[in-house]
């Protein structure tokens, strides 16, 4: 039997490696590209993610103003409050101020120099500045024309019409708001009489 017709024996690795020694190029791996969305996907996700970004800004903007409206509202509740606790005090002060004023008008000029004359002048002016302090000022009225807002007529008598003549009791204010209206005798037209002549809303009850 000749070499030619013995069977070959073929080492495919050892082929292999003498490719490779060779440089023969080896078979290049496929490249898988990667799978792109749809573009109608892509719109949709955009369109969304605006529409939640504007629903946050709107929901911001209402917290926002309520939080704005919250404290206008603190505010304004603590101040009326302030004034309510500022105008109850100033009202239970009044009648001792009503009370020095009296005694004031009441005392005698030979006493004027007494101690204890000086010491209730004193305390009157002190209880004076207080209130001032405190925002409270005397409602005008006597030779004012009568303003129910600030007056209240308590008697009538001859005299220019609707002309506070006299006050009664003095009436007051807390920063521009009457607290206690300032109680008058009130023209009614006519010529003034005699002081006896003088009507009042008691005189006119005991009839």
């Amino acid at each position: 039997m000749s070499d030619s017709d013995a069977p070959r024996f073929v080492d495919r690795r050892a082929a292999a490696r003498m490719d490779d020694d060779n440089g023969a190029p080896a078979p290049e791996a496929e490249e898988v590209a990667p799978e792109e969305a749809p573009a109608d996907d892509l719109q949709e996700q955009l369109e969304a993610a605006q529409a939640a970004a504007k629903r946050f800004e709107a929901n911001w903007k209402r917290a926002a103003a309520d939080l704005a409206n919250y404290k206008r509202r603190v505010e304004q509740e603590r101040s009326e409050q302030a004034r309510l606790a500022s105008a109850a005090t100033v009202i239970n002060l009044l009648p001792i101020r009503d009370d020095f004023g009296r005694a004031v008008e009441t005392l005698d000029s030979t006493l004027a120099g007494l101690n204890w004359v000086q010491g209730v002048l004193a305390i009157e002016r002190k209880l004076d500045g207080l209130l001032e302090s405190m925002g409270v000022s005397e409602v005008p009225a006597e030779g004012e024309a009568f303003d129910p807002t600030r007056h209240e007529a308590v008697g009538r008598s001859p005299g220019p019409e609707n002309v506070c003549l006299h006050v009664v009791q003095k009436g007051y204010a807390l920063k521009d708001a009457v607290i206690r209206p300032a109680m008058v005798i009130v023209g009614e037209g006519g010529d003034p009489g005699p002081a006896g002549d003088t009507e009042t809303e008691s005189d006119n009850e005991g009839a």
